[in-house]
Parts: C-alpha cells; sequence; structure tokens
C-alpha cells in the first residue's frame, strides 16, 4: 500500500512504528496521528520508556529471563523452590505461568526451540547455561514447559539426551495445551492444571 504524506516526519513515525510485529500502515498511521493529536505528555513518556527500556534491561545471568539487574527478581526470591526449574521457550511463557499463581519454582528461558528449518541449533539457545546449573548437583526436577510443537518435542528430545547422564528429573507438562499450540495463548487454569498435572518424560515415547 502507498501512502502520500504531506509531512516527512510523519512518513519516517509510520514507517518506523510499521515495522513492529503486527502493525500495517494503517495502524501505524492511525498511531502516529494519535500521539500528534494528544495534548498530554503521553507521547514523551512513550518515548523515554522506550530507550530505557532499550538502553537498559538485561538478561538474568542464571536463568536467562529479561531483568533489570544481573540477577532477576524471580531467582532473587526467597520464597522459590529452587530444586524445580521450568524450560520454557521465551518470556512470555515465564509470564503467562507467573499469571496462574501455582507454580513456585524457578524457570529458565531457552530463547527458542531447536528449529532446524529455520537454521535455529543447541548452540543459538541457553541450553549449555541449563547444563551448567543442572551440573551444580541443586536441581531435583526439570519441567519442560515447552509449547507442545515438532520443534517443541526435538528441544526436549535434545535436552533429555544431553543431560542423561545426571539424576534430574524431566518431567512434561500435561497436554491440556493443545499439541501444535503455544503455552502463552493457553488460558491460566488450563497452563496451572498442566503443570500440576505434569508426567515424567520418557525419551522415545
Amino acid at each position: 500500500m502507498s501512502m502520500k504524506f504531506s509531512s516527512k516526519y510523519l512518513e519516517q513515525a509510520v514507517e518506523a512504528l510499521s515495522e513492529l510485529p503486527s502493525v500495517g500502515k494503517k495502524s501505524a498511521l492511525r498511531l502516529a496521528l494519535h500521539l500528534i493529536n494528544d495534548e498530554s505528555e503521553k507521547t514523551k513518556r512513550i518515548a523515554q520508556s522506550l530507550i530505557t527500556l532499550k538502553e537498559n534491561i538485561t538478561r538474568c545471568k542464571t536463568c536467562n529471563n529479561l531483568a533489570d539487574t544481573d540477577t532477576c527478581d524471580i531467582c532473587l526470591s526467597e520464597s522459590r523452590r529452587r530444586n524445580i526449574i521450568c524450560v520454557v521457550e521465551n518470556v512470555r511463557d515465564v509470564m503467562a505461568i507467573e499469571d496462574t499463581q501455582q507454580y513456585s519454582g524457578i524457570y529458565h528461558v531457552l530463547g527458542g526451540v531447536i528449529s532446524p528449518l529455520e537454521g535455529i541449533g543447541p548452540e543459538d539457545l541457553s541450553i549449555q547455561l541449563l547444563k551448567d546449573r543442572v551440573e551444580q548437583g541443586q536441581v531435583d526436577e526439570l519441567i519442560m514447559g515447552l509449547s507442545p510443537t515438532i520443534d517443541g518435542e526435538t528441544t526436549i528430545y535434545y535436552l533429555s539426551k544431553i543431560l542423561s547422564d545426571t539424576d534430574v528429573k524431566i518431567s512434561l507438562i500435561a497436554r491440556g495445551v493443545a499439541f501444535g499450540g503455544e503455552l502463552e495463548y493457553a488460558d491460566e487454569l488450563t497452563i496451572a492444571r498442566s503443570i500440576q498435572s505434569r508426567i515424567p518424560y520418557l525419551a522415545g515415547q
């Protein structure tokens, strides 16, 4: 779709906003015009918060979750069970599980799943960090909270193989989350029940 702009500044703003996921040119134009017409400090607050976010947010050195410091609030919390780690694909999955308020362990964010078709291998994920955590000997169970897709299953199988010489128990969330579904889009009750009803993982089955 070609748009004619009377202002190069508006055009630049629309182009920038349209680069965001799920934001087309029309939606970007509506957002830009809204910000122009807004008489409050909203535009400045949004711009400043995004700059602050980009310049200051980091990754937790323990679990790879997003954090304000080297260690995220979940890993720092004294109320969490440190012998149980829920392995998830991304930060959105952590937030989805936390919203259930039914899980008291800690997390490990892989940063994706193994996907040969997309050129994503084990070395592109935080798998070595997870292996190091397990080999420290303080982890009793890994709950595989990955979305039940082909790539998710492949990742779980790979993790089970590289951790086969450890004593850690590997379990799967129950299939309340439909095969091929994304964990982050499941409702809170389904996620909570899936974690509570987790089952042992048997490689190759």
